[in-house]
C-alpha cells in the first residue's frame, strides 16, 4: 500500500501536523513515517531504518505541537505541558555545527546531533515546531475551509482559503454550483 500525503511543501512543522488527516494518522506505523520522511528528503537528516521508536518520537512531537500552535495562532500562551514536551525533545539531542570540506561544495557547516535516531528525529521536528511558533507569521496559519478537511497551511496569498485548491477548493466550488442549481 502506498501512502500519499495530501499537502506537503508547507513549513516542516505544518507538514508534520498535516500527517493527521480527517481519514486518520498517516504516520502511525514505520511504513507511513518512512514514506513521509522520503517526501521530506533534504529537510531532515536521513534516518535509515524507521521503527517503532521513530514513530513514537514523531507522534509525541506532533501531539505537543498541535496545542502549542493552536495557542500561538490566537496570540496566547501555549500549554506548559506542550512546551515541556517540545523542550524535552530538543534537549535529548542537542545540536552543534560541524565544519566539513568537499571539493564540490567547499566549506560547509552542517548541524550535527549525537543521539539515537529517534531522538535526532524528535529534536529536528521540535526545532521546526519552535521555528514556526516563533515566526511572526504564526498568526497567519490557517485551517482549510473545506468542511471535511483538517489540514493547516501558511498562505502565500491572503485570499487563499483551501489547503489544495484543486482538491478541497474544487469540491467546495462544485458543492456551491449544485446548491445553486438544485431543483426545488
Amino acid at each position: 500500500m502506498t501512502v500519499t500525503f495530501p499537502l506537503t511543501g508547507e513549513p516542516l512543522a505544518l507538514d508534520l501536523l498535516n500527517t493527521r488527516t480527517a481519514e486518520g494518522d498517516l504516520v502511525a506505523d514505520p511504513a507511513g513515517l518512512g514514506a513521509w520522511l522520503a517526501e521530506q528528503a533534504g529537510r531532515l537528516t536521513p534516518l535509515g531504518e524507521v521503527g517503532a521508536a521513530e514513530v513514537a518520537a514523531a507522534g509525541a512531537v506532533r501531539e505537543a505541537a498541535r496545542p502549542a500552535l493552536d495557542a500561538a495562532r490566537r496570540g496566547e500562551r501555549p500549554p506548559a505541558d506542550a512546551l515541556r514536551a517540545l523542550n524535552g525533545a530538543l534537549a535529548a539531542a542537542p545540536s552543534h555545527r560541524e565544519l566539513a570540506w568537499t571539493a564540490q561544495t567547499g566549506l560547509t557547516a552542517a548541524a550535527h546531533r549525537a543521539a539515537a535516531p529517534h531522538q535526532r528525529l524528535a529534536a529536528e521536528l521540535a526545532e521546526a515546531v519552535a521555528d514556526l511558533l516563533t515566526d511572526p507569521r504564526v498568526t497567519s496559519v490557517r485551517a482549510c475551509e473545506a468542511e471535511d478537511c483538517v489540514l493547516l497551511f501558511l498562505p502565500a496569498h491572503p485570499r487563499r482559503r483551501w489547503c489544495v485548491a484543486a482538491a478541497c477548493g474544487n469540491r467546495a466550488r462544485v458543492a456551491r454550483y449544485y446548491a445553486r442549481h438544485k431543483r426545488p
